[in-house]
């Protein structure tokens, strides 16, 4: 540690740790310039506008009051200190970069069409849910097959909303009942 900065640092962090609140201040505000610099050159590297240089400078910082008691007082505080940065900056450019906007028609032409449903697929449910009988049987239908809510299942029914729901547990309950025995 023969770089004067960095056992200037250091010694701050050391106080800090033991609970000095002027040296904290000190520490953080002799930091905040080197790592916006650190940062800023990354961030021209990779197109980071500013405001993405401000937001990784305020969680670097903030990512060093949560992890300063990870520090070891026996190595330098500038490479814990940088490497905090760097991850930060990773970070920014991921929130950045994952909600990128493309324009859909320049892929219009090599897009695939659009999925058909499986034709078999309702034929095997209607068999499957004609097996239930009475108002077990129309529930699930209406509400498992059509989209009925429970309110409007229990209008068409004239039953409660409780009942509706009573009467769809117990139709889904024989439905896994009848799946279970044809499986076995």
């Amino acid at each position: 540690m023969s770089n004067p900065i960095e056992t200037h640092w250091s010694s701050l962090m050391r106080a800090a740790n033991r609970g000095d609140e002027g040296a904290y201040r000190r520490l953080l505000s002799e930091l905040a310039p080197a790592i916006r610099s650190k940062v800023r050159g990354k961030a021209a590297q990779w197109g980071l506008s500013g405001a993405d240089v401000e937001d990784a400078v305020q969680e670097t910082l903030l990512a060093i009051h949560v992890k300063r008691a990870t520090w070891r007082e026996d190595e330098a505080i500038r490479p814990w200190v940088f490497a905090i940065a760097g991850y930060k900056i990773v970070d920014q450019m991921r929130r950045r970069y994952r909600h990128a906007e493309v324009d859909i028609a320049d892929f219009t032409e090599i897009l695939p069409a659009q999925a058909e449903p499986d034709p078999t697929t309702s034929t095997d449910m209607d068999r499957v849910v004609a097996r239930l009988t009475g108002r077990a049987g129309e529930i699930v239908r209406a509400i498992g097959i059509e989209g009925a809510s429970v309110g409007e299942a229990s209008r068409r029914f004239g039953m409660s909303e409780g009942a509706v729901r009573v009467a769809l547990h117990r139709g889904l309950r024989k439905l896994a009942d009848l799946r279970a025995s044809m499986v076995a």
